[in-house]
């Protein structure tokens, strides 16, 4: 149990807990006994609603894990000395433990983003290292929708840098397990944040809009990159460990967000639970800007100063590192970089789909008193 004040966390939605349709869905498929590592009933349903809502190529297959999703799709997408072009913040480059290169053998080619997100010139810099037998050689470009700082590619920006990476001869992967948000704030469809984009693979998260555990895989077309992936990862999933001996509880999790075939797109529990958690962190933003203690100074010496866009359920900013220390006390986040000076901080302060607005309330309240006990809580 957490013991961080009498706030809920604001550190990650990876700490919210299951979503009790996700729940009630497992319960139902724990009724008797079913074909495992996939051949059952709730997988086959997951694969027919996959080809409803990304297109009729698409294919489905669960995994543990993001990492493991994130690993396996890469893996399939790239020979054996490839490479694959990611932002500097990308969760493959930082946050995997060099998952996709320990495991998968490929290198990360990081490129510095702006606001987490890298652009078709990125790409474009690559393209001479394709020939190159002293080169990894680029073979996917890899993107994070919603990113790691809490922004979003826009459709256009999407199939600019699929354009890209098509033309340079480089199969496209997005690690979407924040794809629900990105959705969410884009007021957009799955496929066309993906399919429609010119997407090839997708890692398509759950565990952080409401489900337990799990993700899935998901190749979305039929061409020779879609062919040669699809018929890859069941072999890579395996290898790899990510083949669930019981995956109709990973498949059941997935519909009760996606929704059960035939199910159509009235308000599906993973766009209620996406746009609830990017709606708390609208809020939060809001509130500190309502409660007087935001500056718009480069080198502040007291208050909060936004670093990021909020645009899906995360908001980055400075203050204080005594203030944040003590806030934290109240309710738990995550430090994620140097401030402006020594004495700030940059902080990230995750909305889930159970933040509720009380919550949000008392976290802008707690921000504003300890800023006050700073001495100068007014920028």
């Amino acid at each position: 149990m957490l013991d961080a004040g009498p706030l809920p966390p604001f550190a990650s939605d990876n700490y919210a807990p299951v979503h009790p349709e996700v729940m009630a869905a497992m319960v139902a498929a724990n009724e008797g006994y079913a074909v495992a590592y996939g051949d059952d009933p709730w997988t086959e349903r997951l694969e027919e609603r996959v080809r409803e809502l990304f297109g009729p190529a698409a294919r489905a297959f669960p995994v543990l894990n993001g990492t493991g999703a994130n690993v396996v799709s890469l893996m399939a997408l790239s020979p054996r000395w490839g490479g694959v072009v990611v932002s500097d913040v990308a969760h493959v480059n930082t946050d995997e433990n060099g998952a996709p290169e320990r495991v998968g053998g490929l290198k990360m080619l990081a490129c510095p983003s702006v606001d987490g997100r890298i652009t078709p010139e990125d790409v474009e810099r690559w393209a001479g290292q394709r020939d190159d037998v002293h080169r990894a050689h680029p073979g996917a470009v890899s993107i994070t929708q919603s990113t790691e700082l809490g922004t979003v590619y826009s459709l256009a920006e999407l199939k600019e840098l699929a354009g890209t990476a098509h033309g340079l001869g480089m199969a496209v992967h997005v690690d979407g397990s924040r794809l629900a948000n990105a959705a969410a704030a884009l007021g957009c469809s799955l496929r066309a944040l993906t399919t429609d984009a010119g997407v090839d693979v997708l890692s398509l998260g759950a565990a952080k809009n409401g489900a337990m555990l799990g993700e899935a895989i998901v190749v979305l077309g039929d061409d020779e990159v879609g062919t040669t992936a699809a018929a890859a990862v069941p072999y890579l999933r395996k290898a790899t460990t990510q083949l669930a001996s019981k995956a109709r509880f990973v498949s059941a999790q997935l519909l009760a967000l996606l929704g059960e075939p035939g199910a159509g797109d009235d308000a599906p529990l993973w766009l209620r639970n996406a746009g609830h958690a990017n709606a708390m962190a609208a809020r939060l933003r809001s509130g500190l800007e309502a409660a007087g203690v935001v500056t718009a100074d480069p080198t502040p010496a007291a208050g909060v100063r936004f670093t990021r866009p909020t645009e899906a359920n995360a908001v980055f900013a400075t203050l204080p590192r005594a203030a944040a220390d003590r806030l934290r006390e109240r309710a738990r986040f995550y430090d994620w970089a140097a401030g402006e000076t020594p004495d700030r901080v940059e902080a990230r302060w995750m909305c889930a789909w159970d933040t509720t607005p009380a919550a949000v309330d008392g976290f802008v309240a707690a921000v504003t008193d300890e800023l006050a006990r700073e001495g100068s809580d007014r920028p």
